[in-house]
């Protein structure tokens, strides 16, 4: 049996490894064409027909619909790149649980919580330890088809292990494997918590390195080069829902193309303290949650789709989805860096799903038009949208820190120690963002690659909520701060997790807890107290206290905020910090704005200019938009136009096959059946006639409107996906 020491010098391999600094990947020639993307179990319908780049198929299994080629196909034959998706957590996977593959019963593979209970995610589908049998089976019974099937993209959605599991014989025997002594109960003391969650989150890392070496190298047989992603939750939600993932480390993994960020109504609606309340900031949450996973890749160069989604997977109102939708859709546009994005997921139960007409009424309908016009609006967009280099008005430079291992700490509760709702995280980054401040968000594993600290002048961290898995990011971080950093470090470091066997207290190494390594790295004392200190050429600013304290009572913030604000502005670092109440950037002509409630100011945000306002299914023509605390815009810069030419500047369809003389412009307009378009578009002069045809050549019934300030003809017609052709006379 290997000793605690040596055992623990194993595990750390994997940190190690996920810290490996890999040459990135430059994305190839097909990939930059897959701008946008949605996933479905089903075949081509109408009704869902969406006008994405790419439909990821979703699911190998034949289904009552389609077999699943059949399905791929059907896509294929609408123009659309095919990709595929299946979870790697769970699935429609009983033929192996119940035998039929390899004859044995495999329900034991489950997680298993401590009262014995198998953790489901539907009937006879529970969420998995990813055993090698497991991911043998998923390699030759789904992956093989897929590529057999010509399909070159593959997602493993969702690589999730629940905190509250790690009971089952199937974790026990992979604990024994792995460690090399035997399982111990995570509930018995912070130390088991903390190896259990480790590895859990290995277990993960090698089931998606396992998988996608296979595909690749399946692939590379078939003269195919085969791509990999990784659809998953942010860091900051799975820390919250206390899931355990992989998620920072992937991004250095070489058979690893890229991610979906999967980001939405039912993830940014966790509540959260601030000043002491705790509910729902779908908007703030939105933007820290995309700035985490936006971390992630910054460095490595790896593909990120941004994902929103126009419902949630709970069952709501529509007007509550509309409200949520253009939250967490203006907190994704926010991130110049990033311009691909999974429109949304299940079309089905978006366009054909029956849900509330409002919070108080039991009556139920299908998507109603104004918000599929709008939703299709908005997703349009996406297909055009530009890389930026603008940047979020308001003062940049301040970095909140984090590390994968928020993950190992949050469940369950040892020593009488809590962080509610995540607070110790949202302790350091709420106030700052409720001030206007965009802060950014920088993952301590990527701390090693030089692009992390680019523009960054203050970095917040705090070991209460999460630990190094590495003694080389604390020179990483040591480095950054002599060269002129200022680190401001918050916390008391008093949680039961400081004092868990790891490499800070083993071996060599004699540290109480690990903050004392950094401290002395930054040159200082083990334990400073409260205070400023001088390193190099940069600072160091210590708060004695637990960040959660800082939402987690009303008006706690002010010590903490003034700190920063002093680190910001004084010697090493030169200029003010802006303090302000709203958030503001121009992409290309669009423009995205929100205004912050619990802020420094209740007054609206107020933007002169000439518009089209693209959350308004009219697409109505606006000299002056004003932005309501609480609430975000999303316009089109009718100044940003090019006015020697006619374009379609926006609308509810995709737009193919563009002609234009000197006596007229066309263009055919695609979108699903049952949905009511609605078009903005350019003309140099008002439209001497508008025709609306079929694809049979048939006039259909369209309105038409032309207003004289924008110089843009208002259309107003059904959409079908065959497409309708619309002849503009001038």
């Amino acid at each position: 049996m290997k000793t605690k020491h040596y055992m623990l010098a194993g595990v750390a391999c994997l940190w190690l490894l996920a810290g490996s600094r890999q040459p990135v990947a430059a994305q190839s020639a097909t990939a930059q064409k897959e701008k946008t993307a949605f996933q479905t179990s089903g075949p081509w319908k109408p009704v869902t027909d969406t006008r994405a780049d790419v439909a990821i198929v979703y699911g190998v299994n034949d289904n009552r619909r389609a077999p699943f080629e059949q399905r791929v196909q059907s896509w294929r034959e609408r123009g659309y790149t095919t990709h595929f998706m299946t979870g790697i957590a769970w699935g429609a996977y009983q033929d192996y649980f119940t035998g039929r593959w390899d004859g044995q019963w495999h329900l034991d593979e489950g997680q298993v919580t401590v009262k014995g209970d198998t953790i489901w995610h539907g009937r006879l589908t529970p969420y998995i330890v990813p055993s090698k049998n497991f991911l043998t089976y998923l390699k030759e019974r789904h992956v093989k088809r897929v590529i057999d099937a010509g399909i070159d993209a593959i997602y493993m959605e969702e690589p999730e292990f629940w905190m509250r599991g790690g009971y089952s014989e199937a974790f026990k025997r992979e604990w024994q494997d792995y460690y090399g002594f035997p399982w111990r109960p995570q509930h018995e003391s912070p130390e088991n918590t903390y190896l259990s969650n480790k590895l859990k989150y290995y277990l993960y890392y090698r089931a998606l390195e396992d998988v996608f070496t296979y595909a690749k190298d399946y692939g590379k047989s078939k003269g195919m080069d085969v791509r990999c992603y990784v659809p998953t939750h942010s860091l900051v939600n799975y820390s919250s829902w206390q899931i355990v993932s992989p998620e920072a480390s992937l991004a250095s993994m070489p058979c690893v193309d890229g991610y979906i960020a999967q980001v939405w109504t039912g993830t940014s609606r966790e509540p959260t303290y601030f000043n002491g309340l705790l509910k729902e900031r779908v908007f703030e949450n939105a933007f820290l949650e995309y700035g985490s996973m936006e971390s992630m890749t910054r460095p490595t160069g790896r593909k990120m789709f941004f994902l929103t989604d126009p419902i949630e997977d709970w069952p709501r109102d529509w007007a509550d989805y509309k409200k949520n939708y253009q939250a967490t859709f203006a907190a994704q546009l926010l991130y110049p860096m990033i311009n691909n994005y999974e429109v949304m997921p299940w079309p089905d139960r978006i366009y054909e799903g029956l849900y509330r007409t409002s919070a108080d009424s039991d009556t139920k309908t299908p998507i109603p038009r104004f918000y599929s016009t709008q939703m299709q609006v908005m997703i349009n967009t996406l297909n055009d949208m530009p890389l930026s280099d603008n940047k979020i008005n308001g003062s940049h430079g301040v970095g909140v820190l984090m590390s994968n291992s928020l993950m190992f700490q949050r469940f369950p509760t040892h020593a009488g120690y809590d962080d509610p709702q995540f607070s110790n995280f949202y302790g350091q980054t709420l106030p700052l963002l409720k001030r206007g401040i965009p802060v950014s968000i920088v993952h301590i594993e990527n701390t090693g690659y030089p692009d992390t600290w680019d523009g960054l002048k203050v970095l917040v961290m705090s070991y209460s909520n999460m630990k190094p898995m590495q003694p080389d990011y604390h020179a990483y971080i040591a480095q950054w701060v002599r060269d002129g950093g200022v680190l401001l470090y918050c916390g008391e470091d008093i949680d039961p997790y400081q004092t868990v066997m790891e490499w800070w207290n083993t071996g060599e190494n004699h540290y109480s807890r690990p903050s004392a390594h950094l401290f002395e790295a930054l040159g200082l004392d083990p334990a400073p107290a409260t205070g400023e200190y001088v390193c190099g050429q940069g600072k160091v600013y210590v708060l004695r206290e637990e960040p959660k304290a800082f939402v987690g009572k009303a008006h706690h913030d002010a010590d903490y905020f003034a700190t920063l604000q002093k680190a910001f502005e004084t010697a090493p670092n030169t200029g003010r910090l802006e303090i302000k109440n709203n958030l503001y950037l121009e992409r290309g002509p669009y423009i995205i704005a929100a205004t912050l409630d619990e802020s420094v100011s209740d007054e609206p945000l107020t933007l002169h200019g000439l518009y089209i306002d693209l959350f308004n299914p009219e697409l109505p023509v606006l000299q002056t938009k004003i932005v309501a605390p609480g609430e975000q815009a999303y316009l089109y810069n009718i100044h940003a136009v090019d006015t020697t030419k006619p374009a379609v500047l926006c609308g509810a369809s995709r737009i193919y096959d563009i002609t234009e003389t000197d006596q007229s412009y066309a263009f055919t307009a695609k979108s699903p059946v049952n949905t009511t378009n609605v078009l903005r578009v350019y003309l140099p002069a008002p439209p001497a006639r508008v025709r609306v045809t079929d694809n049979a050549g048939a006039d259909v019934a369209a309105k038409h409107t032309w207003d004289a300030l924008s110089n843009t003809c208002w259309l107003l017609f059904e959409n079908s996906p065959e497409g309708i052709r619309v002849e503009i006379g001038q």
